[in-house]
């Protein structure tokens, strides 16, 4: 990639960045070491006005040092069609009509690449884009009413509840069948409050051996790592205490890969984070998929070998 870009971070505040596990963070090193210029603003900052999507941004250089992260070089007003090469839309969830707003916005810049493609991400909730496959998936049920839930956990006894538009392991919840009356009161409460159904599936004993997350750049799966939840959670995420440890790709780990791949680069999800238990994929996170960091640590990654080299490579 010889050609200098201007990079439009769209994330949380700067403030919050976790210098060891921030995917965002690394990203943006990585361009800052291929010589290209950053530029931060948040999903508030950027409004559309007259025909033109605008964004109040900070040029900014990273750097790794925890509670001195970053320095901010200046204040910019950039048109989005015209000041920046790339727009990286990496703010965390939830994803909300906020963000599909923010999303709609976005669709109307015409002339960056936007990873991921705003179109794309709107149509592809985590939860739900992994419906299309159901033979890749463990028995899902989505539904709004108790009979159906009742009749589900019946059948499965231990079930695994799960909100639908959540991230990093928040609003994940186990209920053994003796345990019903509070799954209904928490499926009753969440529809009157949002008006969203609850996705259960059995709890699979698998977890016992953690769950995996694979990377994908461009469909490609391009580093792995396994997450053992930590003792007495069934959660296996590192930021709910997780711990990471390096894997293989299963033939069948490589079987759900290519077979989502198609629908991810028609999509223009170029950057996704799938979580593999056992047999089955569980979740496709596209919004802002994490790991990079991680793997970077777990297999001792050098160079243009690193995740985040690998991501702007792809690019190229």
């Amino acid at each position: 990639m010889s050609k200098k870009l201007r990079i439009a971070l769209q994330m949380d505040p700067l403030q919050g960045i976790n210098v060891h596990g921030d995917s965002t963070f690394v990203l943006g090193l990585g361009a800052q070491e291929l010589g290209h210029t950053l530029y931060g603003y948040q999903p508030k900052d950027m409004f559309w006005q007259n025909g033109r999507v605008v964004a109040r941004a900070q040029e900014v250089i990273f750097r790794r040092e925890a509670g001195n992260h970053f320095t901010i070089v200046g204040d910019r007003i950039l048109n989005m069609n015209q000041d920046v090469d790339v727009i990286l839309l990496r703010q965390d969830p939830p994803f909300d009509m906020g963000y599909i707003t923010n999303t709609h916005l976005l669709d109307q810049v015409d002339g960056p690449t936007i990873i991921n493609n705003p179109m794309g991400v709107r149509n592809a909730p985590e939860k739900l884009l992994m419906l299309r496959w159901p033979d890749l998936l463990p028995p899902t049920l989505i539904a709004y009413d108790a009979r159906d839930i009742t009749d589900f956990t019946k059948q499965y006894g231990t079930v695994v509840a799960k909100k639908l538009y959540g991230n990093a392991g928040r609003d994940v919840f186990r209920f053994a069948l003796t345990e019903l009356d509070e799954l209904l009161n928490l499926a009753k409460a969440h529809l009157e409050k949002t008006g969203e159904p609850v996705l259960l599936q059995p709890f699979l004993p698998e977890i016992a051996q953690g769950d995996k997350r694979i990377i994908l750049f461009d469909g490609n799966p391009v580093g792995v790592m396994q997450r053992m939840p930590k003792a007495g959670e069934f959660r296996a995420n590192l930021a709910l205490g997780a711990s990471a440890h390096k894997c293989e790709l299963t033939p069948r780990d490589k079987e759900i890969c290519s077979t989502i791949a198609p629908t991810l680069r028609d999509m223009g999800l170029y950057f996704a984070g799938i979580d593999v238990i056992g047999n089955h994929l569980i979740e496709i996170n596209v919004t802002s998929p994490t790991g990079l960091q991680g793997i970077n640590n777990l297999y001792d990654l050098k160079g243009d070998a690193r995740m985040e080299m690998l991501f702007w490579k792809g690019l190229a």
